[in-house]
């Protein structure tokens, strides 16, 4: 029998155990970048030192110069990590549009979404692998550092796990106490979860989610520009009944300092008017996603 696109698109997709046990799953991490080389290096890097070995990754590349393309090849044999590029001719902001041809190109059950930007801890996808269930998102946290010590950073001190160390990160000029509490939680992190009064929501630097669950809700909004796009995505999921998990002190990333020219009133008055209407008509699937069949079914539940 002839499927739609979304119908296709679900029965690729690879589905979690009914019981939720995991030892077979795949994880695609997807890692947004826009002409940051030297810092996307560093955070392959520290993919390569993960306890948790059955992943790949995706660099949803939103239009950058031959430079990433060149640091992707080089990497994929320097660290030997299974590595996929997906690139965007550079026709200003469309990240979410990347992100859709990188969701389509993952091979894996379940999606890990972070940035080019953001260094993981060592057991950052093994600590989302071991929390993960179905029906269930889990919403991670960052350590947001300075530009000087940003800087500081080099691939020899993420292999040898400095960058990710509170200590070292303190004598290098870290000092939010926020960020000092995530960086140290280890084994109370799980306490800091359940105690923090921060809401768990779909973080595009630092969130988990089923690759089906994406799908079946379309994927991003390809209207959305920066901030809140992944709110957003995050939004829908929720209205279609995915339920979120903090575990902002326990799967952390290292979020390297970077300027933001993107930013722009406009297409932040822009997302807040749609993301006004997927609250208020309970949208769960958009039309300006990874399928653009405007018909193909409602917008909300209620329509």
């Amino acid at each position: 029998a002839e499927h739609s696109p979304h119908e296709r698109l679900k029965l690729d997709a690879f589905r979690m155990p009914p019981d939720g046990r995991l030892s077979s799953m795949k994880i695609s991490v997807v890692l947004t970048t826009y002409n940051q080389p030297a810092w996307l290096e560093k955070v392959i890097w520290g993919y390569s030192t993960q306890s948790f070995q059955n992943f790949e990754v995706v660099v949803a590349d939103d239009g950058s110069t031959s430079d990433t393309l060149l640091l992707v090849k080089r990497l994929q044999l320097a660290t030997g990590l299974d590595i996929k590029h997906v690139w965007n001719e550079d026709q200003g902001f469309r990240k979410c549009t990347i992100l859709n041809r990188a969701i389509i190109e993952t091979s894996g059950d379940y999606l890990v979404f972070s940035d080019g930007d953001c260094i993981p801890h060592p057991d950052f996808l093994e600590c989302h692998y071991r929390m993960a269930k179905p029906n269930l998102a889990l919403s991670g946290g960052c350590v947001r550092l300075s530009k000087t010590v940003s800087d500081r950073i080099t691939s020899q001190d993420v292999t040898d796990g400095n960058a990710t160390r509170v200590s070292w990160l303190f004598k290098q000029g870290l000092r939010s106490p926020k960020d000092i509490a995530k960086a140290r939680a280890g084994s109370l992190g799980g306490l800091l979860d359940h105690v923090t009064t921060t809401r768990a929501t779909f973080n595009g630097s630092n969130t988990s989610v089923e690759k089906d669950a994406v799908l079946r809700v379309n994927g991003f909004d390809e209207r959305m520009r920066y901030g809140g796009l992944d709110r957003e995505l995050g939004e829908r999921l929720e209205n279609d009944g995915l339920r979120y998990r903090q575990v902002r002190h326990r799967a952390v990333c290292v979020h390297l300092w970077h300027e933001r020219p993107y930013m722009d009133e406009k297409g932040l008055a822009r997302n807040n008017v749609i993301r006004y209407e997927t609250k208020q008509r309970n949208c769960t699937w958009t039309p300006y996603g990874i399928v653009q069949q405007r018909d193909e079914r409602p917008l909300s539940r209620a329509a």
